[in-house]
């Protein structure tokens, strides 16, 4: 049956979702513009309200917790700005600005000191302490505040790096906080903000990277990316293939490139409408400007409950794997400002299912078929010639792993946590455990742009060798996890010696529809399990040459004995590893070739793969 034209794009659920969404958007618009023409007392009075509020509703337990946590969090959370952060921490940052192509003033951020060293010059002349640049990119209305608004030194990712004898910089896009000028417009000028990724990946990513490599006069440096951050990459090294010369290696942590979709109904209808709709909602310059507003007259745990409901509403994220101390200290530096049309971009390719470009063209209401007649540039991601190393969540439904293998050239390499949402990658209690050891095997196998066999050989066999210390390690003798005191394990490996507790929750990954399975996985659900890792180790890591177990083999099968819930399987070469109570240091390793997903084994003389299960 034909569909009507216009009305037939969306059915009567998605319009009644929509006309509701639209509501909302003008009725916080509304107070938003009362509440900026409410004197200061007035606001005062509604924080202390909304804190006596909860207050009221809040159990003495609670209470005592807060106030514990207190003293954590609040200096962060009230610090203005990067340099307040890290200051707080014992670390110098430098400021620079770059100008882009286009005229934009970018805000970058460097950290190349370690406590003591401010007075020593780094990568700045022939006398200068020499150090690898690594360059960190936050994600979609963020900020590089994100990546140190951490309540504990050991979980921040720049810090450790800083602390390894890297020389640490961190970018931000044009619009937000640290970027907000331009030699040709005003931010209150609506030219200002008609930027979308492509302007991030044609100027934003390549001009900040050329003036890092000027500035430290190193050919060359590994990028780390969160969220869009790696979506930005993707798309800036597919379009400039000289760039892929200059990054060593390409670390996407909750890597973004074509969502499957949203959890949440409306929003879902959001992207299914046409640009124009979003723009009349959201305006033509800064999206969700208010966000501060609201910062500004809630109470910091009522603030904190917001965001958290947000994101299970239009996310279906849980956030159990962050303490509260933690969110209480890093919301408050969650947003930055940035374009409506960057955030309709996002909407044009999970509507499309394709890592495209903008798409300018209006879309007439007289057709479907206009795809027919016209195609949006996609970006050549299978063309980047950079090493290419995922980690990603199970848990994160803005993650879909499959579809992304698929456009990613034949070197990728996917490590999977299974239990990790999206913002765990910055926030949770063990990132410091989970995620940071496949950054740092990264970083060290992956030392020039020269992108060699020799530098993925390096990468493997560092990758072995932290599976193999998790694996070792795994057997202790397990101990509960409070909510803020996450020290009681000692390194990333015994995490999987935890059993469930108190807060154990933190730990168990609700199911998940985005995770992708695999033939040989063995599924353990019994009480006694917890949420685990899926690995499959690289070639050559148990047989030698003549086919016999070399001792990796024997001390993993040694190590494993006796633990509940546990299963290995060797087949031929390869191994996949399902242990009941492993967490981490073993994480799932996946190299693609083609479009394929692989797991490594070898067939023997006969065309018969040798099998050995425990």
């Amino acid at each position: 049956m034909p569909t009507i034209p216009f009305l037939g794009r969306l059915n009567l659920t998605e319009y009644v979702a929509l006309l509701g969404s639209i509501l909302l958007v003008f009725t916080e618009a509304f107070i938003r513009i009362l509440t900026l023409a409410l004197p200061s007392t007035v606001i005062s009075l509604c924080y202390g309200a909304s804190r006596r509020l909860f207050n009221r509703f809040t159990s003495r337990e609670t209470k005592r917790a807060q106030i514990k946590k207190k003293n954590v969090s609040s200096g962060i959370r009230d610090a203005s700005d990067f340099v307040d952060i890290c200051a707080l921490n014992g670390f110098y940052a430098e400021e620079h600005v770059v100008q882009t192509g286009d005229g934009y003033l970018l805000g970058l951020h460097r950290l190349a000191w370690r406590k003591g060293e401010d007075d020593r010059k780094v990568n700045q002349g022939p006398n200068s302490l020499k150090k690898p640049v690594v360059y960190l990119h936050h994600g979609l209305m963020m900020n590089s505040e994100v990546w140190v608004c951490l309540t504990d030194e050991e979980r921040c990712l720049p810090f450790q790096l800083v602390d390894r004898g890297y020389d640490v910089w961190l970018g931000n896009n044009r619009g937000n906080k640290y970027s907000k000028k331009s030699i040709k417009y005003s931010p209150t000028d609506i030219p200002f903000w008609n930027f979308s990724m492509d302007d991030f990946a044609f100027h934003d990513i390549p001009d900040s990277i050329n003036y890092i490599l000027e500035t430290t006069s190193q050919p060359s440096l590994s990028y780390i990316g969160f969220s869009q951050g790696t979506a930005q990459a993707f798309a800036t090294l597919s379009v400039h293939p000289k760039l892929n010369d200059q990054v060593n290696v390409f670390i996407a942590l909750a890597p973004a490139m074509s969502p499957a979709g949203l959890s949440n109904g409306i929003v879902d209808a959001l992207c299914k409408t046409s640009p124009q709709i979003l723009f009349l909602m959201f305006g033509r310059r800064s999206i969700l400007a208010s966000a501060t507003m609201w910062q500004s007259i809630l109470y910091p745990p009522i603030f904190v409950r917001l965001i958290d409901m947000g994101l299970s509403f239009l996310f279906g994220w849980h956030a159990h794997n962050m303490s509260t101390s933690q969110k209480l200290a890093a919301y408050p530096h969650l947003y930055s400002f940035t374009s409506t049309k960057s955030v309709v971009h996002w909407f044009q390719i999970m509507r499309t299912k394709s890592f495209q470009m903008y798409d300018d063209d209006v879309q007439p209401v007289v057709s479907r078929s206009v795809s027919k007649y016209t195609k949006v540039a996609k970006f050549p991601t299978r063309n980047i010639k950079t090493p290419i190393v995922l980690v990603y969540g199970g848990s994160d439904s803005l993650v879909d792993i499959k579809a992304m293998l698929r456009e990613l050239p034949s070197h990728t390499i996917a490590n999977e946590i299974p239990h990790y949402e999206h913002l765990d990658f910055l926030w949770a209690r063990e990132v410091d455990k989970l995620v940071f050891p496949h950054v740092y095997d990264a970083l060290e196998a992956f030392s020039d742009a020269e992108h060699s066999k020799e530098e993925y050989d390096a990468y493997r066999t560092a990758r072995h060798a932290s599976y193999r210390a998790g694996l070792l390690k795994s057997t202790i003798a397990p101990s509960d996890i409070s909510e803020d005191d996450s020290s009681q394990i000692g390194t990333y490996a015994e995490v999987a010696g935890t059993k469930p507790g108190n807060d154990a929750d933190a730990l168990i990954p609700p199911p998940s529809p985005h995770r992708p399975t695999s033939s040989n996985e063995y599924d353990d659900s019994s009480d006694a399990s917890s949420p685990v890792a899926r690995t499959q180790f690289y070639p050559n890591c148990l047989e030698n040459g003549n086919g016999n177990t070399n001792p990796l083999a024997k001390e993993l099968k040694k190590a494993r004995s006796g633990s509940i819930g546990s299963n290995l399987s060797f087949e031929g070469r390869g191994i996949s590893f399902r242990p009941g109570m492993a967490v981490s240091g073993v994480i799932k390793g996946v190299e693609t070739k083609g479009n394929l997903s692989m797991s490594h084994s070898d067939d023997d003389g006969q065309g018969k793969k040798k099998k050995l299960k425990r």
